[in-house]
């Protein structure tokens, strides 16, 4: 068997560049509501897969929407097993708003163009270019690793982890671990600091329709049971409520860390004291403002159907998100927010999460980084967010975020997620094969 400390060899480096741009180049835009198929990307990572020797299996809960998985046999056969999965499908795009075709995987000036370059073909390619380079130096990782592929994460995920988590669970058995998108890019703090935030937890998503009813009747007569006006207090309630301070074991060990790395005195415990703490951490502040307390963000409304008509309906959508341990106050908030008149109900909803900083993995992870990166400064945090690592928690399975990226200064690489515009360099690429590489041989 080959050196299991082999570094990452050039085709590697090559492939890793190729695979990203090949799937961009495969459109796989998710426009909610089914309308989607990720199919011919499925097929492209399976066969990518097949020549290292491995045996992709294709499963689809409706046609066209296909999840690959396969499993690469350890070394160690009492360790528990670790899940790697990325999604394949992406959010739309407007080719007339982008400097370059964003389905074209153009690679110019060090760059890789297109959508999901960032989120997440990037991740996808990396986990197919270190299973390769396995397989051509005989390299076989410590624990069993089930590689998955999946379908509709920027939807519902029923067709994408949710089918798999629900009606396959046997082919993740043995993960206790997994592994997915958002964690270990550099991010720059304005001041000459480079950090890695590892994700280690997820708020919880509430996506919710409000519905407010009332009496229909002419524009022109006064109607105090008016739906659009009863939905637009409610609204207004949402948009302008202040959640409270919540702060969960993984974002506490954000601040402490963060205050610790920037010699700040924090006073976790009082909420002054954590948005003093915020104000004084500059740019940094953006890894964990969003996560110290729920959010509800009104982004959608449809009421009516002509300009003198009152009409007895008017509906609503909010984007919810709650801190883990949150759901019930957030419940309870909503109720408040809408009143008596207002109902609403979760159209989509899926559980927090968390995971341990003190753990052996996070610690590879977090040796894997230093070891590419020793400038640099891992931190853990929480994603406002979510991704498949909620459904794949239904199987027991606990949820990082790393993929990792090395990012140079000015590349915005939260921007770039669902944005214009979206690409990552050459180089960050070649940076987080090799962490990946260094990680998986080792978790």
């Amino acid at each position: 068997m080959a050196e299991q400390t082999a570094p990452v060899d050039e085709q590697a480096l090559d492939e890793v560049v190729r695979f990203t741009s090949d799937l961009i180049r495969i459109d796989t835009t998710n426009r909610g509501g089914g309308d989607c198929r990720e199919r011919p990307a499925a097929e492209y990572a399976a066969a990518r897969l097949a020549e290292a020797g491995l045996e992709p299996t294709l499963l689809e809960r409706t046609e066209g929407r296909t999840n690959v998985v396969a499993r690469i046999e350890g070394t160690d056969p009492s360790a528990d097993a670790l899940l790697v999965h990325g999604h394949l499908d992406v959010v739309p795009a407007r080719a007339e708003d982008w400097s370059v075709h964003p389905f074209s995987g153009e690679i110019r000036d060090g760059v890789v163009w297109g959508r999901g370059a960032v989120d997440m073909k990037n991740m996808d390619a990396m986990i197919l270019a270190a299973v390769r380079q396995w397989a051509r130096h005989g390299v076989r990782p410590r624990r069993d690793l089930v590689i998955a592929f999946t379908a509709d994460e920027e939807a519902s995920a029923e067709d994408g982890s949710g089918f798999l988590a629900d009606r396959h669970p046997g082919l993740f058995e043995g993960c206790t671990e997994g592994i997915s998108e958002s964690g270990a890019f550099t991010f720059h703090d304005g001041a000459g600091r480079q950090l890695y935030p590892i994700a280690a937890g997820e708020r919880g998503t509430g996506w919710l329709k409000l519905t407010a009813r009332g009496r229909a009747g002419h524009g022109s007569k006064v109607n105090r049971d008016n739906a659009v006006t009863r939905l637009a207090a409610a609204i207004a309630r949402i948009g302008a409520h202040d959640w409270p301070l919540r702060l969960t074991p993984t974002v506490r060990a954000a601040l402490t860390e963060l205050a610790a790395l920037y010699g700040i005195d924090a006073a976790l415990d009082d909420p002054e004291g954590v948005d003093r703490l915020l104000e004084k951490l500059g740019p940094a502040a953006a890894l964990v403002e969003p996560t110290v307390r729920g959010s509800a963000n009104p982004t959608m409304l449809d009421a009516g159907y002509k300009i003198n008509v009152i009409p007895g309906e008017a509906v609503g959508h909010v984007d919810g998100r709650y801190v883990p341990g949150g759901e019930d106050e957030f419940r309870e908030t909503l109720d408040r927010l809408t009143g008596p008149y207002v109902d609403w109900e979760f159209e989509h909803r899926e559980v927090a999460l968390q995971a341990p900083v003190d753990s052996v993995t996070y610690a590879r992870m977090r040796a894997a980084v230093e070891e590419f990166a020793p400038e640099g400064h891992v931190v853990p945090y929480c994603m406002a967010g979510g991704t498949d690592a909620k459904q794949f928690s239904r199987l027991g399975i606990t949820g990082y975020g790393f993929a990792p990226l090395k990012l140079p200064e000015g590349f915005d690489y939260a921007a770039l997620f669902h944005g214009v515009d979206e690409r990552v360099p050459v180089e960050a690429l070649h940076f987080g094969v090799r962490v990946l590489d260094r990680f998986l041989r080792t978790a």
